[in-house]
């Protein structure tokens, strides 16, 4: 039986900002349907590491590939032409526009051409955010900012998507709302990377983790041995 091929690699990727070296070596690897969680404490390095995907921030030296192919340097919206939403821990909705509109703003079918986040899949799958669709995001409460930044970002009907800071400052219950949609979406088979502070918020989202420290990686395997591994958790982790 062939090993899987990933449909996310970081090969040795290094990433500053101005002279400051915030990304060492990075390497890990994301696989088609399953869901990672990118673990660390604030400053670690994690926003980081997802904007380098995204081409937000450019590497410096390594590689990262998407389904196979070396995408070095590409912009911010050519990433997202090749199927990867981001959803960003600063959220960045349109304030002045209504709900309806930051989500139509967004609406493009996937790669393949294939068109499953509409705006009625959308109000049905965040029935939080359907009696609001005509209200301007800007009065929204963060929560339901964060909710309708993920939404929007459904509706580029991505194969693969990056969360940073999903849970990050946000009420109990919409904390467990966004729990509910994670899961929702490992059912439709999309591919996930979960830059998370928490690590209880990942058990039962997440098969797969990486732990970054100081820009380094400092565990890569299963997240259940994650659970498990004491000296990891205690000493990198907000536990």
């Amino acid at each position: 039986m062939s090993t899987p091929q990933p449909v996310l690699e970081l090969d040795r990727i290094n990433a500053f900002y101005g002279a400051s070296h915030i990304l060492f070596d990075m390497s890990f690897q994301v696989y088609k349907g399953r869901t990672l969680a990118l673990l660390g404490r604030n400053g670690a390095g994690k926003s980081t590491t997802m904007k380098a995907i995204m081409g937000v921030v450019p590497i410096r030296s390594g590689e990262i590939r998407h389904e196979g192919r070396r995408v070095n340097g590409a912009a911010p919206h050519v990433m997202a032409h090749r199927g990867i939403g981001l959803v960003p821990e600063d959220r960045q909705i349109f304030p002045r526009h209504t709900v309806d509109d930051n989500l139509r703003i967004a609406a493009k079918p996937g790669l393949s051409g294939r068109a499953d986040w509409t705006l009625d899949n959308i109000y049905d799958a965040f029935p939080i955010l359907a009696p609001m669709r005509g209200r301007n995001a800007g009065m929204m409460s963060g929560g339901e900012q964060q909710l309708l930044s993920m939404a929007r970002c459904l509706m580029g009907n991505p194969d693969l998507i990056l969360l940073d800071e999903p849970s990050e400052g946000l009420a109990p219950i919409i904390v467990q709302e966004i729990g509910r949609l994670i899961r929702k979406l490992r059912g439709t088979g999309v591919t996930i990377v979960i830059a998370e502070q928490n690590m209880h918020f990942c058990l039962g989202i997440s098969e797969d983790a990486v732990v970054i420290d100081k820009g380094q990686i400092v565990y890569r395997g299963t997240i259940e041995d994650l659970r498990g591994n004491e000296e990891i958790t205690s000493r990198y982790l907000a536990i």
